[in-house]
């Protein structure tokens, strides 16, 4: 190989003179011309030999830094701050410490199997980040793999099918990006450990009585973040925890759907006490306790209420409020739903696909067992809904089913005026009907929060193309999406919209055999409420049955549509047997 090495260097080499240069040498047959320096492959490799240690420490820096982050990054983005990094991970000293003992060749494996667990943790973390952010809560490793498939549903009804399998693409690479970046990063820094094996020493005995110091003072630099870090310890025993609870929660949820009080209660026996009313369980979307408690958003959505307790009050309604808590936050609003219907916690994916293959009697077929017309109507319906078969209801409406021809206003394909304009038209205003008993999940509150739409006559309804001008002239979800106070008001609105919505609902078609239930699924995301909120939402039951209110008053619930602090607080799974109980013989 030396040989050959200066074979190919022969040629660039400047030829021993014994006497000066003869100028017309150039021009001699066979003699190579003269090259200018800078232009010789040796020149080359000699500005390459610079810039090599130049990049090998750049490229060692970077893997620090990819490291570190593993190793200390928050798992809410809101908590990305200088303070938050600036700490010292237990487990890269003793990542140092095990370097220092082991041989070369049991290092450099130790070395990828380390990096490829802190490049799956990695992954963990930032899969973390995304739930902490729309649904706060971290990723469940068990359970929640099957809502990567609704995502794709969503991405899909987005951007098309040709965005959405290039989105799966990309967060596949991302994904072995991430941990063959992760495992070539730690190989490195192992052998920079190994190659300066005393300043790793000196450098690691103080780091960790720096650790442990910090760790005996609680020493932080950012809020809930302490300097002597073990995230990722932390984390990965969390996981492990997480994984054998979520095993077992399917033998859980069993043993708690075998006990049901009404399972055998024969139809004669249910509800008697709201014979021939039309009751209406009503959803409305994103409706927490936030947007009657925040102050900024309270204020719009309070003053709605205000003027709805009156204005029903005027008409002879009247109501109670208080609050339950729901078993999602920030979206899974069908978890809700089967939630408040069935009495059982629903608060993943696999309960309620155990929920949708049982026989638990819920709300909606408790009405129908006991005598009452059973409807969905499902303003965001837009494919076959199996769920539905479950519930018993009689009749489903779909968006294609409700004669709307006007604007999407983004999530919502129909503005909720006219969903309870569909409905009172195709089910509650017909003549010589029996008693209804109606599931309507409001959505005009669905983020992006914009556009939305705004009350219009009853009368100018028609088939929604009234509402072609109002969309166009609502605001851009990205302009609305750059400012999260504007977020946040935006937010507000379009919950003073839903509830103005059902109160002039009630105004407009309301009788004495109205029975409205109309209650919150689930708090909205953390840009909204903030990290830490509740996961309450407002419930209230609306009449002019006095004898209706009667039968709910030890229940302790508030009077009017909103309920304030010292309100009753339920777990929503309670619901349906106290229901059931308070109307029952």
């Amino acid at each position: 190989m030396s040989f050959f090495t200066q074979l190919r260097r022969r040629p660039t080499e400047a030829p021993a003179a014994d006497g000066p240069a003869d100028p017309a040498a150039d021009d001699q047959p066979g003699t190579p011309p003269v090259t200018a320096v800078g232009d010789t492959p040796g020149d080359d490799n000699r500005v390459r030999g610079r810039w090599r240690p130049v990049l090998a420490r750049v490229t060692t820096v970077l893997a620090a830094l990819l490291v570190l982050f593993a190793l200390v990054a928050p798992d809410r983005i809101s908590r990305f701050t200088p303070g938050a990094f600036a700490r010292i991970p237990v487990e890269g000293l003793l990542g140092v410490v095990l370097v220092l003992v082991l041989p070369a060749r049991a290092r450099r494996i130790v070395a990828i199997a380390v990096g490829a667990v802190l490049g799956l943790l990695t992954v963990v973390k930032l899969l973390d980040m995304g739930f902490l952010n729309v649904l706060d809560r971290p990723f469940d490793l068990v359970l929640d793999w099957v809502l990567f498939d609704d995502a794709y549903s969503v991405l899909t009804d987005s951007v098309g099918r040709t965005g959405a399998i290039g989105a799966a693409v990309v967060l596949v690479l991302l994904v072995v990006a991430v941990l063959v970046l992760m495992a070539l990063s730690v190989l490195r820094l192992a052998g920079v450990v190994a190659r300066h094996r005393t300043i790793s020493t000196r450098a690691v005995l103080v780091l960790g009585a720096v650790w442990a110091v910090c760790a005996v003072f609680g020493a932080q630099l950012a809020p809930g973040l302490p300097v002597a870090a073990r995230s990722a310890a932390n984390l990965a025993y969390d996981r492990t925890v997480e994984v054998r609870t979520g095993l077992r929660d399917q033998e859980n949820f069993a043993a708690e759907a075998a006990v049901d009080a009404f399972r055998d209660t024969p139809g004669d026996r249910l509800l008697t006490a709201l014979r021939g009313k039309d009751v209406i369980l009503s959803f409305v979307e994103s409706y927490g306790r936030s947007a009657v408690d925040d102050p900024a958003i309270a204020p719009g959505v309070g003053a709605v209420l205000d003027q709805g307790n009156r204005r029903l009050a005027a008409a002879g309604f009247a109501s109670r409020s208080a609050f339950l808590t729901s078993p999602t936050a920030g979206g899974g609003s069908w978890l809700a739903h089967g939630t408040f219907l069935s009495g059982l916690w629903i608060n993943n994916q696999q309960r309620y696909d155990n929920l949708l293959a049982s026989d638990r009697l819920t709300l909606n077929t408790s009405f129908r067992r006991a005598g009452w017309r059973t409807v969905a109507v499902m303003p965001a319906l837009t494919e076959p809904w199996p769920e539905g078969a479950f519930y018993a209801n009689e009749r489903i409406y779909g968006v294609d089913d409700l004669g709307y021809h006007g604007p999407r206003f983004s999530f919502a394909p129909m503005p909720d005026q006219y969903t309870l304009s569909a409905f009172e038209r195709l089910e509650r205003g017909k003549p010589d009907r029996p008693p209804l008993m109606a599931e309507i999940p409001l959505v005009s509150s669905h983020g992006p929060w914009a556009p939305l739409p705004r009350m219009v006559g009853w009368d100018e309804l028609g088939d929604g193309s009234v509402f072609d001008r109002i969309a166009d002239e609502g605001e851009s979800p990205d302009d609305v999406w750059r400012d999260p106070s504007r977020v946040r008001t935006e937010y507000g609105r379009s919950i003073q919209y839903s509830l103005e919505s059902l109160i002039s609902y009630v105004e407009r078609y309301g009788d004495d055999n109205l029975v409205l239930v109309f209650l919150g699924d689930h708090q909205p995301a953390p840009i909204v409420t903030g990290e830490g909120a509740s996961r309450d939402v407002p419930i209230t039951i609306v009449t002019r049955d006095r004898a209706v209110l009667d039968r709910i008053a030890g229940w302790g619930w508030q009077e009017g549509l909103k309920p304030g602090g010292p309100a009753p607080v339920w777990p929503m799974n309670a619901f349906r047997d106290r229901f059931l109980t308070a109307f029952g013989p």
